[in-house]
């Protein structure tokens, strides 16, 4: 499937593939930071005692833009500097805690080339801790169709995500 270094194409995806694994040991750091970045103010990402005795909650846990990309990151790193994250749309089931270890997973459901030339790969990702899923979601990644294309490149009509 290429290294993510050259990055992949999408005539070496099939359906069935599985991104490899990426674990994160999650930390307070990890949660604000991700907060601070998406300008979240809300103290249930960076105050330990609102969390805790305010929203009942066992610890500061992960919103949802510092999720979003975590998954893009988890897909980006798949494919390579060209790969261009088209659509995302995800499920929190449950909660990313400090001192949680995260799994990011995945596989490809499906890949297409559309009318316009893109190659399209159609994944099914997920977060999960301690082996029980606590976030799913599907995303559809432009992949280069060959060596000599770029879906970075692609422009007004050819750019349909």
């Amino acid at each position: 499937m290429g290294t993510p270094a050259r990055g992949i194409t999408a005539d070496a995806v099939k359906p069935g593939d599985r991104l490899p694994e990426l674990k994160h040991d999650v930390t307070a750091t990890t949660i604000v930071l991700g907060a601070l970045a998406a300008r979240d103010w809300r103290p249930m990402h960076h105050d330990h005692d609102f969390a805790v005795n305010r929203n009942g909650m066992r610890d500061l846990f992960m919103s949802t833009p510092n999720q979003a990309a975590w998954f893009e990151r988890y897909v980006t790193d798949w494919t390579g500097p060209k790969g261009r994250l088209g659509r995302m749309k995800f499920r929190m089931i449950g909660s990313v805690f400090a001192g949680d270890t995260m799994v990011l997973s995945g596989s490809v459901e499906g890949i297409e080339v559309d009318d316009r030339g893109c190659a399209w790969a159609q994944l099914a990702l997920a977060v999960s801790v301690e082996g029980t899923v606590v976030t799913e979601c599907a995303a559809r990644i432009a992949l280069p169709r060959d060596g000599d294309d770029n879906p970075w490149a692609r422009r007004g009509d050819r750019w349909q995500p």
